[in-house]
């Protein structure tokens, strides 16, 4: 069984709300077994700034499926709470990344394992770090170092 972390965001209708239910949805997935959820944390909105705060958090799973298979479900996930991929960093219904596989680093057209903002926004590192407080990276890097480095959070904790 692989470990995989998860990372959750919305910020459109009732974003808290979608991501207990998406949550509550991979957790009833016949190939994920639930591990444990972060707290929720209220975030400003990476892109452009003319839209909702975001809500996020992040799941521990482990799997039996395959990296790309993981994807796949969790993109069939997403459509099924409505997402649109209409604007690069714009609003969204729900936003499911895989952030670490195991300690596999994964290249592929459709992959990037670690998640390439993995190690620069406060609204993953924070609730990873709750989650794995003592987890080294592939690349040797701690979360706690990177969220020590890290100069300002403007994340609110909302349960």
């Amino acid at each position: 069984m692989a470990q995989v972390f998860i990372a959750l965001g919305a910020n459109l209708s009732d974003p808290l709300t979608t991501l207990q239910q998406a949550v509550t949805t991979l957790q009833e997935h016949p190939a994920l077994r639930a591990v444990a959820v972060s707290s929720f944390y209220r975030s400003k909105p990476m892109g452009p700034q003319n839209q909702p705060d975001y809500v996020n958090a992040v799941a521990q799973f482990e799997t039996d499926l395959s990296p790309l298979a993981l994807l796949d479900t969790m993109q069939n996930i997403e459509q099924q709470y409505g997402r649109q991929r209409l604007q690069h960093w714009g609003p969204r219904t729900l936003d499911l990344d895989i952030l670490l596989y195991d300690q596999r680093v994964i290249q592929e057209p459709r992959l990037t394992i670690p998640h390439p903002g993995l190690t620069v926004r406060d609204f993953v590192l924070v609730p990873l770090a709750e989650l794995a407080p003592h987890l080294i990276l592939p690349d040797g890097r701690s979360i706690n170092a990177l969220l020590a480095s890290m100069i300002d959070h403007d994340l609110i904790k909302i349960t």
